[in-house]
């Protein structure tokens, strides 16, 4: 059993905050106040940024002192909303979310994962008709161990995990995300991810 925080009450974070206490972790959603957020996360040897990604940097960066020593599992994506709410360009283009918060929380093992999907798929993946593929991204390769087997605990198969090396190819997936208007819009909000077939 993990102890694990979430930042972020939206659908992603409920989502993920209902899974993994299904899985038999004690599961902590954070309050919005920064002193409540900062007493949960001291709690936890895992903490899920599932906040707003144009915001997350700030939010996080502030909760610097209590993050010290933990694993952050990024999965936002920052991006530009455009008029329909839906992403339409990247807040950080040349780097990504995950690298900056790496960079801004120097004690805190960040890994990037389970942001090239929609959120049903991050606590469902066997639900699809073909194996998606969640990446890995991080410095800390015991925090990537640990997070895999986070992953498993929510129905991920080893070889739908890949692990693409150090936080900077975050960037990569995160871009992925301009993907997403297109994909709804030609075919709605039906569960999809990004997958590597080999």
């Amino acid at each position: 059993m993990t102890g694990i925080t979430v930042l972020g009450n939206g659908r992603v974070g409920g989502t993920l905050a209902t899974a993994l206490t299904r899985a038999g972790h004690a599961v902590r959603v954070a309050d919005r106040s920064p002193d409540a957020a900062a007493d949960a996360v001291r709690t936890a040897r895992v903490v899920i940024n599932a906040t707003p990604g144009d915001s997350s940097l700030e939010r996080l960066s502030a909760l610097r002192e209590a993050l010290h020593g933990k694993i952050l599992l990024d999965v936002s994506n920052a991006t530009v909303q455009g008029p329909d709410g839906l992403p339409a360009a990247l807040l950080h283009p040349g780097s990504s979310l995950g690298e900056l918060l790496q960079r801004a929380l120097p004690g805190t093992a960040v890994v990037k994962t389970l942001n090239t999907m929609l959120h049903t798929v991050m606590t469902g993946p066997g639900a699809l008709t073909h194996p998606p593929t969640a990446f890995l991204s991080g410095d800390d390769a015991e925090a990537k161990q640990v997070v895999r087997g986070l992953l498993a605990d929510l129905g991920w198969q080893p070889e739908w995990i890949t692990d693409l090396g150090g936080i900077e190819t975050a960037r990569a997936t995160e871009a992925a995300v301009l993907f997403v208007p297109h994909v709804i819009r030609a075919a709605g909000f039906t569960p999809f991810a990004v997958s590597i077939a080999r």
